[in-house]
């Protein structure tokens, strides 16, 4: 009787894994390159940050008092939410609009569809489109050059695609973050790292940054040549959609084959908006397109079920 098997309900694989130390670990990943936005554009940095962080969690516990839901402000989900949203936005923007920017991600993108973890698209990237449709002048409108400490609306990417004019940065200065543009735009090398910390802690699986930044690098080299690669890679938004928004785990696929075909899409994505599109970055709406594709994807991708007719056969 010793040896009778013991059966219970799943989950059998158990884990201390919390969403609180989950997103602790990208709050700990994306401070390095707050600090360098801070050093960069100035204070002002800080204070959208912070607003942002605010009116992230204060619209989660609001949303959810009066739809009579356990308080998850705790998780920090909100809080890198509104960190995520304020690395979208330019150093110049007022604080307000990172205030409408949370409490829209949080309200509209999150709470009305179940809050985390039902969301279909991305919180921060929505919030960051609908501020672009509403206010694309504070968006787009005036970016600081921290080389002169002026308000230049020329970043790299712009003056690759013709719609500014202005000289190139260096290579150097891409990889630091010292070129104009938004928070997140800031040092490439810092978001990376913070990338690999990401990988490294087992946050996120590597396949999403290295098919999306590889399919990236890939488009450039054929399109625009070896000379331009670096710009396409270090400037924009890349490193930072590619570590820190094309990973979330809400919005992204399940199985491996399907992150493939996830980030590829991206990738693809990016460049046909960078190349052709009307804007000269295309991380957000490639991200946000995939993220309603991710449904469709998981239903193509997902294995079959053992012992179900066309999966694996239960033989005796």
């Amino acid at each position: 009787m010793e040896n009778m098997l013991i059966g219970s309900s799943s989950p059998h694989i158990r884990s201390d894994e919390t969403t609180q130390k989950l997103m602790l670990d990208v709050i700990i990943a994306l401070t390095p390159a707050l600090a360098a936005s801070i050093f960069y554009f100035g204070f002002n940095s800080l204070i959208l940050v912070v607003a942002s962080v605010i009116s992230a969690v204060v619209t989660e516990y609001v949303c959810e008092k009066i739809m009579k839901k356990p308080a998850t402000v705790t998780d920090l989900s909100a809080v890198v939410t509104g960190m995520l949203l304020a690395f979208n936005l330019p150093s110049t923007a007022p604080w307000w609009l990172a205030v409408i920017g949370s409490a829209f991600a949080i309200a509209i993108v999150k709470q009305i569809f179940g809050g985390i973890g039902f969301n279909f698209l991305n919180p921060a990237l929505a919030g960051r489109a609908f501020l672009v449709a509403s206010w694309s002048l504070h968006m787009t409108g005036g970016f600081i050059n921290p080389a002169t400490d002026a308000v230049a609306s020329a970043t790299p990417l712009a003056i690759m695609k013709g719609t500014a004019t202005g000289q190139l940065p260096r290579i150097v200065d891409m990889l630091l973050g010292n070129i104009p543009g938004v928070l997140g735009e800031t040092s490439a090398l810092l978001l990376i790292l913070g990338g690999i910390y990401l990988i490294y802690r087992g946050t996120i699986k590597w396949i999403i940054p290295v098919f999306y930044i590889g399919t990236v690098a890939v488009i450039a080299l054929v399109v625009d040549g070896g000379s331009m690669l670096f710009y396409h890679l270090f400037g924009g938004g890349l490193m930072l959609g590619a570590f820190f928004m094309a990973t979330d785990y809400a919005t992204s696929p399940v199985t491996d084959k399907g992150k493939i075909i996830y980030a590829v899409g991206a990738g693809v994505l990016t460049m046909l908006i960078r190349k052709i599109g009307g804007y000269p970055e295309g991380v957000s709406y490639s991200i946000l397109l995939m993220n309603v594709l991710t449904p469709l994807i998981n239903k193509y991708v997902a294995p079959k079920v053992f012992g179900v007719a066309g999966g694996v056969k239960n033989e005796k």
